[in-house]
């Protein structure tokens, strides 16, 4: 992660890329917030909400030099499927050998060194060694990082002239220092990250030059609300959810060796709770003081909204059979004694149109946004002179 905060990545392939990927909006909800939550398993559970396009860049970036890192082009992984988890594929006996020269795009050379770097880049930022990766495996690599190469080395020319000035880039590399706790740090992390002040500022200006130029080119128009509800009104079953429940909890754990004696004591304590919140004080303030899940003094015990089938049977039977106030009784699960009260209730439909217009306009938006770049990035490479030298397999 932090590799990524100092290198320089080629965007505006990586985002089409990316744009490519945009999936209609479905509706979706956040994960629960403690693990002690009675939930059934680590998926995510509650609010009923449209997903965010994640894939989606907010605003058209532009790439950098051929120096940097690619944010998309990681080397695929072993299939998983067919090898035991101790396996790894077997390596090649004959070594890849890439020439001096990997391409030419308008006669401008990118490199087996260029290549190579953010190959080693990007291997080690999927997890994997580039050792366990077989030719095949390594090739597929070489040709996607090198297809984002010749794309950042078009939009380079195209975008040099841009102006850029000392204090963009200043402002830019702000940016990136408050991501880290102090100098000291961001020093350590640039030079672990094979760069030097000079040549992020180098990269900096070159990818701001090439945003620039991007923003240029690229021309959208908004998306208007009768566009947002003809969506809608065509993809109203991605729009479709459960009933939910929004509840909070004070939770009195119980150790999986926990004796007779342990499980009583917990139950009178979850039982004498569940008086005081019966008598009128404050759930909240009761789970703060009582509840011993991990973060209950900050969440006050709230859970948020969920369906049924995220919490264990217990919790999940006991919170859908409450009525929007109650109070229940003690509530055994696998994690302890749960004391229940639910806030609120939204029935099983479709999420109304007003609740979902922003982000399908946000969704609508980026699809159009990917035509565009998709049209620029095009022209540019239909326009150019590019030769490629990479061996083949076999």
């Amino acid at each position: 992660m932090i590799r990524s905060k100092l290198t320089i990545v080629p965007l505006v392939a990586a985002s089409a890329m990316a744009l490519a990927s945009c999936k209609p909006p479905t509706p979706t909800a956040p994960a629960p917030a403690q693990a002690a939550a009675p939930t059934e398993a680590a998926a995510p559970a509650a609010q009923p909400e449209v997903k965010q396009v994640t894939s989606a860049p907010a605003e058209v970036k532009a790439p950098t030099d051929a120096s940097a890192t690619p944010a998309v082009a990681t080397p695929p992984a072993a299939d998983a499927t067919t090898a035991d988890a101790d396996e790894k594929p077997a390596a090649d006996s004959k070594p890849i050998v890439l020439p001096e020269v990997v391409a030419t795009v308008n006669g401008q050379n990118i490199t087996s060194q260029q290549l190579e770097e953010i190959f080693k880049a990007a291997v080690e930022g999927s997890g994997s060694k580039a050792a366990d990766l077989t030719n095949e495996q390594k090739l597929g690599a070489y040709n996607q990082l090198l297809q984002e190469l010749i794309m950042d080395k078009l939009v380079a020319g195209a975008a040099a002239g841009e102006k850029v000035t000392d204090a963009d880039v200043d402002a830019e590399i702000a940016k990136i220092k408050k991501q880290f706790p102090d100098e000291k740090i961001f020093d350590e992390q640039l030079k672990q990250a094979g760069q030097t002040p000079e040549k992020l500022k180098e990269n900096l200006r070159t990818m701001l030059q090439q945003q620039l130029w991007m923003k240029s080119q690229v021309k959208t128009s908004d998306v208007t609300e009768a566009q947002a509800q003809t969506f809608y009104d065509s993809n109203k079953k991605e729009f479709e959810q459960p009933e939910t429940v929004k509840a909070s909890h004070i939770l009195f754990m119980l150790k999986p060796d926990a004796t007779e004696a342990d499980v009583t004591k917990q139950k009178d304590a979850a039982t004498k709770a569940a008086e005081r919140a019966s008598k009128g004080e404050d759930f909240a303030g009761l789970a703060k003081e009582l509840s011993e899940e991990p973060g209950a003094k900050e969440s006050a015990g709230d859970l948020g909204f969920f369906t049924k089938d995220r919490m264990v049977p217990e919790f999940a039977n006991a919170a859908f059979s409450q009525k929007v106030g109650d109070i229940s009784q003690p509530v055994r699960t696998q994690f302890g004694w749960h004391v229940i009260k639910v806030t609120e209730t939204k029935p099983a439909g479709t999420v109304p149109f007003p609740e979902v217009k922003d982000q399908i306009t946000g969704y609508l938006k980026s699809n159009s946004q990917r035509e565009a770049v998709q049209a620029v990035l095009k022209k540019l490479k239909e326009s150019a002179k590019i030769e490629t030298f990479l061996p083949t397999a076999g």
